[in-house]
């Protein structure tokens, strides 16, 4: 190879014009970038509370059985996903985090020539996986910073493939009516699947608001994603799954990776399921922050959009980026949008009571200084 040549451009045209994703800045980052402590993070919508007693029991009695391979069917927890769901165990693929399930479905379902449709404001990670396999991502015009079903349908067209849409959207947290989102998936033509992303479907102030699991009785195009990293606080183990219909179960589980899911995961997936009481407290807390945090901006004269997640977008009025770096200087790290097409908003992930008083605290200072 000629040395002028740079090796990166063997890679795949598609691959190399992708923009990366963006993590929120990991705790340890910035305490050795400016040298402080006792920092908060409300920057990866990760739950506040840690991992709740029993999924921690779970993965102690796993670690003597790290030596062998995981069960690479996840039969335990497959079984307790579907007894909690009334599904059968062959409608459930399980991946290392829902984002697994974005990109096995994307290099199952999507190619050069196909294309696949989301919001403006939507998660990053649809157009990675879309872009990763050459297929063409369309991104239609948000309303009210949510997705606009009605211009999304009119974007299908022979080649769509695949129509993501989280709901709760994420990073805005607008929440889609059943009514609207049941006739879109009715309305989608043979050829296209709804991947419906409910990341933080547990958030939800009402289950009956976003009850989409009668819908995979008679939309056979529709596959529900879920995980584990957000109300059940196991972020760091990286577990969620699908649920959809048996055959489109086969096909992901096709591409799946063997052993994509470590043992502790499973044990502590499996365990945290049954946790009814840890879920509850989460809910509480999630409740008791958002609402705290509302009634902070209300007092700083700030605009935020409603959220029915565990985050919460706030509009500063002004670029965001400058206010962003003033807090992390302060401690407090939080997650700048501008990527998501939302320069002047900022992020904020709900933390405990201390830690979301803080950050308000935090915010009014560098309001009044930047």
């Amino acid at each position: 190879m000629n040395t002028t040549d740079s090796v990166s451009s063997l890679a795949l045209d598609c691959v190399r014009q992708l923009v990366p994703y963006v993590p929120g800045k990991p705790i340890e980052e910035l305490e050795r970038e400016l040298g402080i402590s006792n920092i908060i993070k409300l920057a990866s919508n990760e739950n506040p509370l840690g991992p709740g007693k029993k999924a921690l029991a779970a993965i102690q009695s796993a670690l003597p059985l790290l030596t062998l391979y995981p069960d690479g069917n996840g039969f335990n927890l497959k079984s307790a996903l579907a007894k909690k769901y009334s599904l059968h165990t062959d409608q459930i693929t399980l991946g290392n985090g829902s984002n697994e399930l974005l990109e096995l479905v994307a290099r199952a379902f999507l190619a050069p020539g196909l294309e696949a449709i989301f919001s403006e404001h939507a998660f990053a990670v649809y157009p990675i996986v879309t872009q990763a396999v050459g297929a063409t991502p369309i991104v239609v015009p948000a309303l009210n910073y949510g997705n606009d079903l009605e211009a999304m349908a009119a974007w299908i067209t022979a080649k769509t493939r695949v129509v993501f849409i989280a709901n709760p959207n994420n990073p805005t947290g607008t929440l889609l009516r059943q009514t609207d989102l049941d006739k879109f998936i009715a309305g989608l033509p043979s050829h296209c699947l709804c991947l419906l992303d409910e990341a933080y479907f547990e958030f939800v102030g009402s289950q009956a608001e976003i009850n989409s699991l009668d819908w995979l009785k008679i939309h056979p195009n529709l596959i529900i994603t879920r995980t584990f990293s957000k109300a059940y606080g196991l972020a760091g183990l990286r577990m969620g799954y699908s649920l959809s219909s048996p055959e489109i179960a086969d096909i992901l589980n096709r591409v799946r990776q063997p052993f994509n899911n470590n043992s502790l995961a499973l044990a502590a997936a499996e365990a945290a399921l049954s946790d009814d009481e840890y879920l509850q407290q989460t809910i509480a807390v999630n409740n008791q922050g958002m609402s705290d945090l509302t009634a902070g901006f209300e007092s700083l004269g700030l605009e935020w959009i409603p959220s029915a997640g565990n985050f919460i977008a706030v509009d500063l009025k002004r670029p965001g980026q400058p206010v962003y770096e003033a807090l992390l200087r302060l401690g407090v790290i939080v997650r700048p949008i501008a990527n998501y097409g939302m320069p002047n908003h900022l992020r904020i992930s709900i933390g405990t009571q201390a830690e979301n008083q803080f950050f308000l605290k935090a915010l009014e200072k560098t309001l009044a200084n930047v």
